[in-house]
């Protein structure tokens, strides 16, 4: 079905009539099963979700702003395990969010409310210190877009978060993991701490995937040992390196900046 930024399509799963994976531009966004709302297929989300319970574990009044919707697979999956939270999902295709409105049941504001705009214009209107969690999923094609992943960029995130609130960000990259260690080093410069969750091959760079970054100002998030259990116990099992492995795995990359920032001075 075409939509404001290219096409979207709802492959329904096999044997499984109410659940599917929403495809935009050919790629896939959500897997969303309308039966369990608290389902979540792709690893990278599971991971978030992880994150989160974390920090909800701390806050009666949670609240979560998504940068990139798509299907709202972790908003459902986050309003379904804390009814009482508040969310934000900044979509920059209205069509789009309207149909996943439409499609996927997804939960109606002030549980989940849904704005139509480009991620980072959105972020800057925000107050500051007025969400727990800012999950970042935004991509044009297979790749997040340059602007949202620079020091200026993070730098708004971390305004925009609560103490104690923890940035999460979709990377999706390829060996030898330039842009990923490039964005580990762009987070450890904007928060105090820094930690990376993917599998334990993907972190060796073996093959394109997933990782999922986190930035944070409280020390006690990444060292919380029922977050290192559940990412070890998920049907795939993940590996969290804390803050100072995940600056070993930055090496020598440095900050990312907006080109307008590379050039001041």
């Amino acid at each position: 079905m075409p939509v404001s930024t290219g096409t979207a399509q709802v492959v329904p799963e096999p044997g499984r009539p109410r659940a599917a994976t929403l495809l935009v531009n050919g790629v896939p966004s959500s897997f969303v099963d309308l039966d369990d709302p608290g389902l979540l297929d792709f690893e990278y989300m599971q991971h978030a979700a992880a994150v989160v319970e974390v920090v909800a574990r701390r806050r009666a009044d949670l609240t979560v702003v998504h940068l990139g919707a798509g299907g709202c697979a972790l908003a459902r999956a986050v309003a379904h395990r804390h009814p009482a939270a508040r969310q934000l999902a900044v979509e920059l295709d209205g069509e789009l969010a309207r149909l996943a409105r439409e499609w996927f049941d997804l939960p109606r504001a002030p549980a989940l409310r849904l704005r139509t705009g480009e991620a980072r214009a959105e972020l800057t209107r925000l107050p500051d210190a007025t969400y727990d969690v800012v999950a970042r999923d935004v991509f044009a094609g297979d790749r997040t877009p340059d602007h949202l992943t620079t020091l200026e960029f993070a730098r708004e995130v971390r305004r925009v978060l609560r103490p104690g609130g923890a940035y999460v960000a979709n990377c999706a990259d390829k060996p030898p993991l330039a842009l990923a260690r490039a964005e580990v080093a762009t987070i450890a410069a904007a928060f105090r701490y820094v930690g990376v969750v993917a599998e334990p091959a993907q972190l060796r760079g073996r093959r394109y995937g997933n990782l999922l970054l986190v930035g944070t100002d409280d020390g006690e998030l990444l060292d919380d040992a029922g977050l290192a259990r559940t990412l070890r116990t998920l049907p795939v099992p993940a590996r969290l390196l804390d803050d100072g492995e995940a600056r070993a795995f930055a090496g020598a990359a440095v900050p990312r900046h907006d080109p307008e920032a590379d050039g001041a001075g």
